[in-house]
């Protein structure tokens, strides 16, 4: 089939990207001509694992174009996927004016029974907005709307799309959903497909996110409790996860959530419920927990590691998870920002995500490129996100480089033991000491 797709931000070629390895012809639309001209040499503006060579791949097969012409996009296509951003507002809502804007754009140039997909994340109601655009701007209805919410994970963003846990198709015409079949038949019957109307789709996809994102901040509570009483949430939470009806993921403590979902997700899902007046309280919870955690481990490196202003801090990680390069809301930089804002010298370090965050953070930052640089001379380490190359630190050497002794693993991501011996101070979320042999027999049950 022929697919446009409209936004060539992280969703778009991801997307993009992938429907065309499916053997679709797809050409991605972007209004910014200098990045449509480094898209075309296979020049990424994001990091994201084997994106850069699939793409790279479906240019060279002739699969995947980018252009910043949209007739030259959407003219011939079968269907239109709108995947630009839906940023928060002020009220937590979100703005759907770049999904206005960009149904207006696609609506002259469709063809007759052409379908519009909004792979954009939105608000229940949406596919009704963009219908209503698209058919006033052509002066008929002639052409179809649906709702494909995505369910990419940044760092794993292409298995997710070939090896998914479900694919939701919102239609509400037949028609619609036929299309959608057709675009998807490559992998309808290997995975689990949710048929449904556009408004539970966008429901779904919410829905989903406001679980998961209750998840973490229940770890978290959870591993504030183990803090206090002296048990250990990675031994709890590894029991807990061990049950069929609850499951592992997203059940590990650490700084919060962050990133472009979760955080802009939750807060439309509690306004969403306001407005409608179905109050969603349990998420109202976790939103505003989130929101503080960064500001009471902030404290809590200041307090425990007895900082004074013009102390230095090494941070490593600030990306808002590993493999990405995203510091959208990133809880490791909100952290970061709070230290800068009591006094402390910063010292940074992360593998990807550094570019991205020097306008956050300023110019009085040091940006080492080693992370064994970053920690020398600091009175006390973060380790924020839980990149594989902070497990391989020299911690001995680390702890002869820094002036104070404390180290802050707020990803649990260290063996406690394997911290102390090596002459520091340990620091993690949830626990008080290792406990690897619970671990091992967890595993020798399953």
């Amino acid at each position: 089939m022929k697919l446009a797709m409209i936004g060539a931000g992280y969703v778009g070629l991801t997307t993009g990207a992938c429907l065309a390895d499916l053997g679709h012809r797809v050409v991605i639309f972007d209004i910014a001509k200098d990045r449509v001209a480094r898209l075309r040499r296979a020049e990424l503006p994001i990091f994201e694992p084997g994106l850069d060579g699939l793409i790279g791949r479906m240019l060279a097969a002739g699969r995947l174009a980018f252009t910043d012409c949209i007739h030259e996009a959407v003219q011939e296509a079968d269907a239109a996927f709108i995947a630009v951003g839906t940023p928060s507002r002020p009220d937590g809502g979100i703005d759907l004016s770049q999904v206005d804007a960009a149904a207006r754009l696609v609506a002259p140039a469709l063809k007759p029974g052409a379908l519009v997909v909004i792979k954009s994340t939105v608000v229940v109601g949406t596919a009704d907005r963009v219908r209503k655009i698209v058919s006033e701007q052509r002066g008929r209805f002639d052409v179809f709307v649906a709702s494909n919410p995505e369910f990419l994970r940044e760092g794993s963003a292409i298995s997710d799309f070939m090896k998914p846990d479900r694919i939701v198709l919102g239609f509400d015409h037949q028609a619609a959903g036929q299309i959608l079949d057709e675009i998807y038949a490559p992998l309808i019957g290997a995975v689990p497909v949710c048929r449904t109307t556009t408004a539970d789709a966008e429901l779904t996809k919410h829905t989903a996110n406001a679980f998961l994102a209750m998840k973490i901040g229940f770890a978290n509570n959870v591993a504030d409790l183990c803090e206090a009483v002296g048990g250990d949430v990675n031994a709890v939470m590894e029991a807990v996860g061990l049950d069929s009806r609850i499951g592992r993921a997203f059940l590990s403590a650490g700084p919060g959530f962050g990133g472009s979902c979760f955080p802009k997700d939750t807060r439309a899902f509690v306004h969403t419920g306001r407005s409608k007046s179905a109050p969603q309280h349990l998420i109202e919870t976790v939103v505003t927990a989130n929101a503080e955690r960064s500001a009471r481990l902030a404290q809590r490196i200041i307090s425990q590691a007895g900082l004074t202003s013009g102390d230095t801090v090494a941070i490593l990680g600030v990306a808002f998870k590993a493999n990405t390069d995203d510091v959208r809301e990133s809880p490791s930089l909100e952290i970061a920002r709070r230290l800068l804002e009591a006094g402390m010298q910063l010292q940074v370090h992360d593998p990807k995500a550094a570019a991205n965050a020097l306008h956050v953070l300023g110019q009085g930052v040091a940006w080492p490129a080693d992370p064994m640089d970053a920690m020398a001379g600091a009175h006390a380490a973060v380790l924020a996100t839980e990149w594989d190359v902070y497990r391989q630190l020299d911690l001995r050497l680390a702890a002869g480089a820094m002036k104070g002794r404390h180290f802050f693993d707020f990803r649990n991501l260290l063996d406690a033991n394997r911290v102390n011996d090596a002459g520091l101070i340990y620091h993690s979320i949830g626990r008080t000491t290792s406990r690897p042999e619970f671990a091992a027999i967890c595993q020798a049950a399953e």
